[in-house]
Parts: structure tokens; sequence; C-alpha cells
């Protein structure tokens, strides 16, 4: 009887990435009163548009709105499975991080990422940079969060 074959989850190596190229990454993310209230507190973040209901609906928005690093996290994290599980070597930076409009409490995040740049690494042998933009929509398609981001990516290994 011979061994099954095996197919391990991974990202894109740098050679399997493409420059303009949507990649889409499913399924959405669901945000609830209870991720907002823990990344907030666990973050020591005591804003009160963020925790208090009450205040929070004499604001602009009337309700309490999720945390903008806490979109920005969900965002990278639901490009992982896609395109850097296993395939990236170190995050470098990020960039034109923006937040055009808020996420409540119930609305679903959808991302996309897109290559933008990508170059071998003069210094480390076997490595490429890669720059991509997230782009985060509500359930409606409203763009609710942009990032530019920079990364250390894994050639495809030769043997």
């Amino acid at each position: 009887m011979s061994e099954p074959e095996v197919i391990a989850q991974r990202g894109l190596y740098f050679e399997e990435l493409q420059t303009g190229v949507v990649y889409q990454h499913k399924p959405g993310r669901t945000m609830t009163e209870t991720d907002n209230v823990l990344f907030t507190t666990m973050t020591m973040n005591t804003q009160a548009l963020h925790l208090d209901a009450a205040w929070s609906a004499t604001q602009p928005f009337g309700q309490r709105l999720m945390n903008s690093m806490f979109t920005l996290a969900t965002m990278v994290g639901q490009s992982v499975g896609q395109l850097t599980q296993g395939t990236i070597v170190a995050q470098l930076g990020m960039s034109d991080i923006s937040f055009p409009h808020p996420l409540f409490h119930g609305d679903t995040l959808y991302t996309e990422t897109v290559i933008t740049e990508k170059r071998l690494s003069s210094s480390r042998p076997g490595q490429g940079i890669v720059t991509m933009v997230h782009t985060g929509r509500n359930q409606s398609g409203v763009v609710v969060g942009t990032a530019s981001r920079t990364a250390l990516f894994w050639l495809k290994p030769t043997t």
C-alpha cells in the first residue's frame, strides 16, 4: 500500500505572486461586540467610541465603532491563508493606512489584495520583496480600510 500524497496549505512563493492581480480572501469575517470589547481592552485602548454605547449614541455615527486596529489586523489576517502562510520571511512595514468608513458591530469584512510591486532582494539570496495593497470592504461593498504592506517572501524551493 503506497503512502497517500500530502498537500499542505500554504501561501504563494515570490515567483507565484502576480502584480496587478486581485486576490480575494474568503470567507468574510462578521465583526461582533465581543471582538471589539476584547481587542480594545486587550490593547489598553480606553476610547469610549469602542466601549461606551450610551456616549457613542450621541456621536456622529450614533453607535460604537469597531476598533480600527482590529479592522487592520483582520484585513491582514484574511490574506494569510492565500498569500503568506509559510511563504513569508518577515513583514517589513506598512504605510498609507486609511479608514474611510467605519465598521460597526454586525458588519462583515471582506478583504482583497493587489500585488503592486515585487523585486528580488539584493542582500538576501533566495528571497524577494513584495509590496501589496489590502482593501477591506463591508457587506455593502463600502471601503472601510486600505493599507500598503511590504514583506519579504521566500523564493520557490529548487528541490
